[in-house]
């Protein structure tokens, strides 16, 4: 799937952004080297990101003095992209300030495309993903397998974490009992919740899940990310979003990813809400690969440029015949792939 095409429009506007975003980091580096040439800047220490604002990130340190303590940093304008949970190696500057002069080794990325089809970091160097529905707002398989492919794209196991069973009546229960069966049939680790429920503390399953972990949460708004983070980090001023009656979609609470230490050890990074995760920069190949059943049937097609849409001899409609892919799987892959066809039609029609 070639990469989604930017009109003349969309092309203008990147640029002034790039243009602005290379005199903000110019400003930044005359500020660093000036603090360099003035012999201000301390020795390299290793850090760790736990908040991304902007131009500026709060490190904190791992090393002598700094250990635990959390430092505004600059970063030098040859460094890429940097993302919370990243290790990096900073110098202590004058004023409690500090610069990154480099990133160490992710051990994995998490990422997302924006609007235009650029990939966006999300958090690094993650244990695991937790993948939070509840039983309101109703949760939907396509979202799900969203976030599915990522995990297996990226090579960062996936855990699904039901919250709010509270809210789990007969109207409702039914699907979600089969929605949840249908991935744990797959492999998939399931577990349920209820914030709610737990009250101030965090639920047994809940705190046996992240113990000793670096865990990023994800899911649609409203499904309660942070109020689980709130029982998790009690002191920490989480601000916990309501659902809107009105629609039933979640309100966005949390503007920027952020890393928190869990007083039972271990990490927990809160990425902001994403009703919609878009795969567009993904080719079919890559589609098929995150999808766990799927994966097993390629390469056994009649014919090699198989588009699996209903085409003679696919061997995913003859493993679904055969019970191998359930139903709901074979239709929200192919609803993928179709997403992924109309948006690079979009961008072509946009030039």
């Amino acid at each position: 799937m070639a990469k989604r095409r930017l009109n003349k429009q969309q092309q203008f506007r990147i640029k002034k952004v790039q243009e602005e975003r290379a005199a903000r980091a110019a400003r930044k580096e005359k500020v660093v080297q000036e603090q360099a040439d003035a012999g201000e800047l301390g020795q390299e220490q290793e850090g760790l990101i736990i908040a991304h604002y902007g131009q500026q990130l709060d490190v904190e340190g791992l090393e002598g003095e700094h250990t635990g303590k959390v430092i505004r940093c600059f970063v030098r304008a040859n460094i890429d992209s940097l993302v919370t949970g990243d290790k990096v190696i900073w110098r202590p500057g004058r004023n409690e300030s500090g610069v990154i002069v480099a990133r160490c080794e992710r051990q994995n990325l998490l990422q997302r495309p924006d609007n235009f089809g650029a990939l966006k970091p999300v958090a690094a160097n993650i244990d695991h993903i937790i993948l939070v529905l509840a039983a309101e707002p109703e949760p939907h398989d396509n979202l799900i397998d969203r976030y599915l492919v990522a995990s297996e794209i990226t090579d960062i196991p996936a855990v699904i974490l039901l919250n709010k069973t509270d809210l789990i009546t007969d109207r409702n229960r039914n699907h979600i009992d089969a929605l949840l069966a249908r991935y744990e049939a797959l492999g998939y680790e399931v577990i349920r919740t209820s914030a709610a429920e737990s009250g101030d503390r965090p639920a047994p399953e809940v705190e046996a899940l992240v113990k000793n972990q670096t865990s990023v949460f994800v899911g649609q708004s409203g499904v309660g990310k942070s109020s689980i983070i709130q029982t998790l980090i009690p002191d920490e001023a989480i601000r916990v979003g309501a659902v809107s009656e009105s629609t039933g979609k979640g309100v966005h609470t949390t503007t920027t990813a952020r890393l928190f230490h869990l007083p039972i050890g271990g990490d927990l990074i809160d990425s902001p809400g994403i009703r919609e995760f878009g795969l567009w920069h993904m080719t079919p190949q890559e589609i098929e690969y995150g999808f766990r059943e799927i994966r097993d049937e390629m390469g056994h097609c009649k014919f090699r440029n198989c588009r699996h849409m209903g085409d003679p001899g696919c061997a995913i409609d003859a493993a679904a015949e055969a019970g191998r892919i359930s139903p709901e799987r074979r239709r929200s892959f192919h609803r993928i792939l179709l997403d992924m066809a109309e948006q690079q039609a979009r961008g072509l029609k946009l030039d």
